[in-house]
């Protein structure tokens, strides 16, 4: 029996019958092409099935592309993006990656281009390191698995973006994290909309995680972020 080839799965976002037809047809050999033609089909789809890489057009007749982009990231989704757009504008490729496109290609384009960065893309997110189940700093230890955060072997609850910001903050522990950088880790590239509620949701985060202990561990860098101090439990039995 000869060995069945499993071909990636790609999810092609593109109202244009003609060019979703084409690229049906460039692609098929290599690649295993689901067709959305509009945003709500491309939601739909994107939750119902796993997907190696999804193109996705932005002139769509009911969600701009911009704005699915965001709202799969808010959902978690991992899965690159590779933008298909006629528009060169710079500012419009800056959003499309602040929105959480992986990468972009300006209409028209080589299908031999198409193919480099469809290959570049789906390899890098297939070798990328999976994360540790836990983040563990001083007496703080976040499960990724289970969702669950305890300071001192006590379980701190967490609502889902003060988790990400955690989380984020875990993972540069000792260093001074910036606005923009914890908005686009727990709000996916939305910081045009979120830049005070980082604020208010750090503030909610110390309720939880620094004032029921002996000592603070999130501290302000005014003007530009904050901080998860990396404090040695030797020195805190000592004070």
């Amino acid at each position: 029996m000869g060995t069945v080839q499993i071909l990636p799965k790609v999810l092609l976002v593109e109202d244009d019958r003609g060019i979703a037809s084409a690229l049906k047809q460039a692609l098929q050999t290599v690649y295993h092409l689901t067709i959305a033609p509009t945003g709500q089909a491309a939601f739909y789809k994107a939750d119902s099935g796993h997907y190696d890489i999804i193109l996705l057009d932005l002139g769509l007749p009911d969600v701009p592309g911009a704005t699915i982009c965001r709202q799969w990231r808010d959902k978690g989704l991992e899965t690159p993006i590779l933008v298909l757009t006629a528009d060169t504008h710079t500012m419009t490729k800056v959003n499309l990656l602040d929105s959480g496109a992986n990468d972009y290609l300006t209409k028209p384009f080589s299908l031999g281009e198409l193919k480099a960065r469809m290959r570049a893309l789906i390899r890098n997110y297939q070798q990328r390191p999976a994360p540790a189940a836990k983040l563990i700093v001083g007496d703080i230890v976040l499960d990724r698995e289970v969702f669950e955060v305890t300071r001192e072997d006590r379980l701190v609850p967490l609502r889902r973006k003060e988790f990400s910001l955690l989380e984020c903050l875990m993972e540069h522990a000792g260093s001074v994290v910036t606005r923009r950088t914890l908005t686009r880790y727990a709000w996916q590239g939305a910081e045009e909309l979120w830049t005070n509620t980082i604020d208010v949701h750090i503030k909610h985060l110390r309720d939880k995680l620094d004032q029921p202990f002996d000592y603070a561990v999130i501290r302000t860098v005014h003007g530009i972020g904050y901080k998860l101090e990396v404090i040695s439990m030797t020195a805190v039995a000592k004070s």
